[in-house]
C-alpha cells in the first residue's frame, strides 16, 4: 500500500510498521521518504500527548534529510536499509543548532554546534531526525517522571509513568510517532521504558558506541542504544549508530543453553510478572533452549556498591551546575544526586576495585551459557500522581524499578528486553561484554518463540 493510499484510507499502517519494514517499503518504491516524514510530523502535530513526548521537533532538518533520501531512492543509491526512515532522539544527544537540554531547566537554552557522533553516523546512513524526546531530569531516574519539563505517558496506562530515563523515546515509538528511538542507559534507562511500553530495547556494552556529544550522567556506566518494535529494527539501528552489523538470518534457540538468574531479581514480582516470566521460559524451552537456574554470588555482593558508585560519579559530574541553581531541579532527583556528596574518594576507588573483581567472577560463573535471563522489571508502571507528591513512595518505586536492569550495568553487560505479550512486562536477556551480535541473534530467535 502506498503512503497516500494508507493515509487516505485512515489505516495509517505506516505508523506501526517499524523501521526495517519502512526501509523495505522505501526500497521497493512503495513509500516516498518525504511523504513519510511529513506523515510522522503531522501525526506528532495532531497528537494530544505529543507535547509530553517530544521536547521539540526538527521539521526543517527532517524534511531536508527526507528529500535527500527520496532522491537517492529514485537514483538507486540508497545508503542502507534505513535510508529515509524517521526516528526520534533522546534530548541528551547534541544536535547542531537545536537545543539539547537533557530534561533539565539547568540546561535551558543550551544549543550545541555539532551533532553527537552517533547522530552524525546515523544521519550519514540516511536516517531522518524527527526531533528530540523528553526524559527524566539529567537522565537520573528509572521512572520517567519529570515535573520540571514533561512526563511522557505510558502506552498501557494513561495515568502511569512510562519508565525512564528514555521515557519520551519509548512513547514516541509506542504511540506511532516515530519508527524507532535512540536512548541511553546508565541503570536501565533504555530497557525499562521499552518494557513498560511493549517494545524491544537494546542496551549496548559501555564503549561499543561512541559517546562524543552525549550529555553524560555517569560516564563509566553510560551506554547507548535503540528502542524499537522488533529485534531486526534494533540490530539495524545499532549498526547505523556505528555498531557492528548483525546477520539475523537463521537465528535459532535450538541447542542453546540459557540461565535464569536466581537472585533478588526474582523476588517480589508484582502482579502478572512472575507467571509471565515462567510462561516465557517455557516458550523458550519449547523452541529448543535448555534452561538452567543458578545463583551468582557476585551479583548479590555488587548490588550494594550502587549507592557509592552511581551517586558519587553523577554528583561529581554535575555538582557545580546543580549547586549553582538547585531550586531549578525536582527535589527528588536533586537529592538523589546529593547522595554522592559525602562519598569518600577512598570508598569510591575501593568500590570500583571490588566491582572489577566481581565482574570477573560473574563472567566465570556464567561462561557456559549463551545468555542469562531475568524479568526486565519487577514492578508495573506506577501512577504518576502519587510519585509527584509522596517522596518515600518515589524513592522506593525508583529503586525497585531499577533493581533488575542495574545488574547488567554493574556487570558491564549488553542487555536486550523483549515484549512478552503481557502489557508492560518484559523479558531481559544478557550476554558477555561486546557480544551484541550474539545477543541480537538470540533475541531474534526468542522474539519468534514468544510471539
Amino acid at each position: 500500500m502506498r503512503f497516500k493510499d494508507a493515509r487516505e484510507s485512515g489505516v495509517n499502517d505506516w505508523q506501526k510498521m517499524g523501521a526495517a519494514r519502512l526501509g523495505r517499503e522505501i526500497g521497493a518504491g512503495r513509500l516516498d521518504p518525504v511523504e513519510l516524514c511529513d506523515g510522522f510530523l503531522n501525526a506528532i502535530a495532531d497528537h494530544d500527548l505529543a507535547g509530553r513526548i517530544f521536547a521539540r521537533t526538527t521539521p526543517d532538518r527532517a524534511r531536508a534529510e527526507a528529500k535527500a533520501a527520496a532522491q537517492r531512492a529514485r537514483d538507486g543509491v540508497r545508503k542502507g536499509p534505513l535510508d529515509g526512515v524517521p526516528i526520534s532522539w533522546k534530548d541528551l544527544y547534541d544536535s547542531a543548532g537545536t537545543a539539547t537540554e537533557a530534561g533539565s531547566r539547568l540546561l535551558e537554552g543550551r544549543v550545541p554546534d555539532a551533532d553527537a557522533e552517533v547522530l552524525a553516523a546515523a544521519s550519514a546512513q540516511g536516517l531522518v531526525c524527527l526531533g528530540k524526546t523528553h526524559l527524566s531530569e539529567l537522565a537520573f531516574s528509572g521512572l520517567g517522571l519529570n515535573p520540571m519539563t514533561a512526563t511522557p505517558p505510558c502506552v498501557n496506562d494513561p495515568d502511569a509513568v512510562s519508565g525512564g530515563s528514555s521515557s519520551g523515546g519509548a512513547a514516541s515509538v509506542a504511540f506511532g510517532l516515530s519508527a524507532g528511538a535512540i536512548g541511553s542507559d546508565t541503570g536501565g534507562s533504555i530497557r525499562l521504558p521499552a518494557a513498560w511500553n511493549d517494545l524491544v530495547g537494546l542496551k549496548a556494552t559501555s564503549g561499543a558506541l561512541p559517546m562524543g556529544g552525549v550529555v553524560p550522567l555517569c560516564p563509566r556506566f553510560d551506554t547507548l542504544g535503540p528502542l524499537t518494535r522488533t529485534v531486526e529494527d534494533a540490530a539495524l539501528l545499532f549498526a547505523a549508530m556505528g555498531g557492528r552489523r548483525t546477520d539475523l538470518s537463521g537465528a535459532t534457540l535450538q541447542g542453546t543453553r540459557l540461565m535464569v538468574l536466581e537472585t533478588s531479581a526474582l523476588d517480589d514480582l508484582e502482579g502478572p510478572i512472575g507467571d509471565t516470566f515462567d510462561a516465557a521460559i517455557r516458550k523458550l524451552e519449547a523452541a529448543g533452549a535448555r534452561i538452567e537456574r543458578h545463583r551468582v554470588p557476585a551479583v548479590a555482593e555488587a548490588m550494594p556498591l550502587s549507592a557509592i558508585l552511581f551517586a558519587a560519579e553523577a554528583y561529581g559530574v554535575w555538582r557545580d551546575t546543580i549547586e549553582a541553581r538547585p531550586d531549578l531541579m525536582f527535589a527528588n532527583v536533586r537529592e538523589r544526586f546529593r547522595g554522592g556528596r559525602d562519598v569518600l574518594a577512598s570508598d569510591y576507588i575501593g568500590a570500583w576495585r571490588r566491582l572489577d573483581e566481581l565482574r570477573a567472577d560473574y563472567l566465570r560463573e556464567t561462561a557456559g551459557y549463551d545468555a542469562v535471563l531475568l524479568p526486565t522489571c519487577p514492578i508495573l508502571p506506577p501512577a504518576r500522581a502519587r510519585l509527584e507528591t509522596d517522596v518515600d513512595h518515589y524513592v522506593e518505586r525508583n529503586l525497585m524499578t531499577l533493581r533488575n536492569t542495574r545488574i547488567g550495568n554493574l556487570m558491564g553487560l549488553p542487555g536486550l528486553t523483549l515484549p512478552t505479550g503481557t502489557p508492560s512486562v518484559g523479558l531481559l536477556m544478557q550476554t558477555p561484554p561486546m557480544t551484541e551480535g550474539r545477543l541480537l541473534r538470540l533475541g531474534a530467535a526468542a522474539e519468534s518463540a514468544l510471539a
